[in-house]
């Protein structure tokens, strides 16, 4: 199915700004209380929270056409397969795909890059051959390759990070000359560091390398295009963009896709089975064995009608201004011992703040935080080689999203506070 005449939502320039007041009571939790507290969720890094639209279409889904996909001739399961391949056409024309056969359902971000991994790379890569990565990746952009370096012989490259949080590009060409992949994130989720993917990809491309770009903190803060990133293969995930857990996506080019091995087998990725072997289905199901996540399809196309409505650029705008609101707010309250790490211009970033208290461990601060019902991520966030580059261990992460306000920046500094005055600092 063609997608270039349908309009990307959010596109418009004159976005109106969001009320994220008024947003926040279309997500049910937001509107709890922990510790007798108002609820401040500031961990949309990790996972967002989901609006009632959202629980609303997966619910409809169970209660009234509950059936699986493909190969029922009745009505309801018809209906369900038409529901699930509305969603595909939805995020494909989220992030600007050119067709639906290059929208690939896997069950979260990390088994999309193992997908490349364990099938392009396996059947692209020998020993020798070289792969780039940066110190920003997260875990699920090094491990899987981890693992075919050391069976098959590969050499891992890494690209730096400068002092003030951006990819140190100086060698790029260097790390570049000879590599056959390139896998960078399009914004760190420790940093909040937004990359420059259309240079990495033309760079990659110009040495003859193939991209993978981690997109799950980018797409859903951003207008994604992956046509005019130029990239090869892009992963996100659902539950970060308003969706579900269990859902993630991994978008590639058709003809890569065609070329590549199938990564599981089973059920749905075959044409036919023989006692002599197989063939496999077209794209996108030659990648998705067995019967897939319908609920969950269902609700990321509904998180995507979701976000359309709000607007992509107004989402952006929004959290620039919360992230400037944040920063300025942190750095006067608390000055020299508190560090955000990554760059100090919110229009460089995304909604992400790592923050180093005093000399606190990251964990009591969350946990102080937690009896403020501030809710943060504490931990190396998948990203040990960062932490190791930074300096640290650990931080503690607050993290923004379309249903935080400033009232939500000042909870926050005002728990910092406590925990200020609980350690004595």
């Amino acid at each position: 199915m063609a997608l270039t005449d349908t309009p990307h939502g959010g596109r418009a320039t004159d976005a109106d700004p969001l009320d994220a007041a008024a947003i926040a009571a279309d997500f049910p939790l937001l509107g709890t209380t922990s510790h007798g507290r108002r609820l401040v969720y500031l961990d949309s890094a990790a996972t967002s929270q989901k609006p009632t639209a959202v629980l609303d279409a997966m619910d409809r889904y169970y209660r009234t056409i509950n059936a699986n996909v493909h190969r029922g001739v009745y009505d309801i399961a018809e209906q369900a397969t038409s529901a699930m391949e509305a969603a595909r056409a939805k995020v494909g024309r989220f992030i600007g795909a050119r067709s639906t056969s290059e929208v690939v359902f896997t069950k979260n971000a990390t088994e999309a890059c193992n997908l490349v991994v364990q099938s392009w790379g396996r059947a692209n890569l020998a020993e020798g051959d070289v792969v780039v990565l940066s110190l920003m990746e997260h875990h699920a952009d090094i491990v899987p390759w981890h693992i075919l370096a050391a069976e098959k012989g590969l050499e891992l490259r890494w690209i730096g990070v400068t002092d003030d949080g951006h990819l140190d590009l100086s060698n790029l060409d260097q790390l570049l000359d000879g590599a056959k992949a390139l896998g960078v994130t399009a914004m760190s989720n420790v940093l909040g560091t937004i990359t420059p993917v259309a240079d990495l990809c033309a760079a990659a491309h110009a040495a003859g390398a193939v991209t993978l770009i981690d997109a799950c903190q980018y797409v859903p803060h951003n207008v994604t295009d992956v046509a005019a990133w130029d990239a090869d293969f892009v992963a996100f995930s659902g539950h970060k963009m308003c969706g579900p857990t269990g859902i993630g996506v991994l978008w590639g080019r058709e003809e890569l896709l065609d070329a590549m091995p199938p990564f599981l087998g089973g059920g749905e990725m075959i044409r036919d089975v023989r006692t002599d072997g197989f063939t496999v289905n077209d794209l996108p199901w030659k990648f998705e064995a067995g019967t897939p996540p319908i609920a969950e399809i269902i609700g990321i196309g509904a998180a995507v009608d979701y976000l359309e409505g709000l607007g992509m650029d107004a989402v952006r705008a929004h959290e620039v201004e919360l992230t400037t609101y944040a920063m300025d707010v942190l750095g006067q309250r608390f000055g020299d011992r508190l560090t955000i790490h990554g760059p100090a211009d919110p229009a460089e970033r995304g909604g992400v703040l790592s923050l180093a208290f005093a000399d606190l461990h990251p964990h009591d601060v969350a946990q102080v935080l937690d009896e403020h019902a501030v809710c943060v991520r504490a931990g190396h966030h998948c990203a040990k080689p960062l932490m190791r580059h930074l300096g640290v261990s650990a931080t503690a992460r607050a993290s923004v999203y379309v249903y935080n306000t400033p009232a939500d920046i000042d909870a926050l500094a005002d728990a910092l506070d406590a925990t200020a005055e609980f350690f004595m600092v």
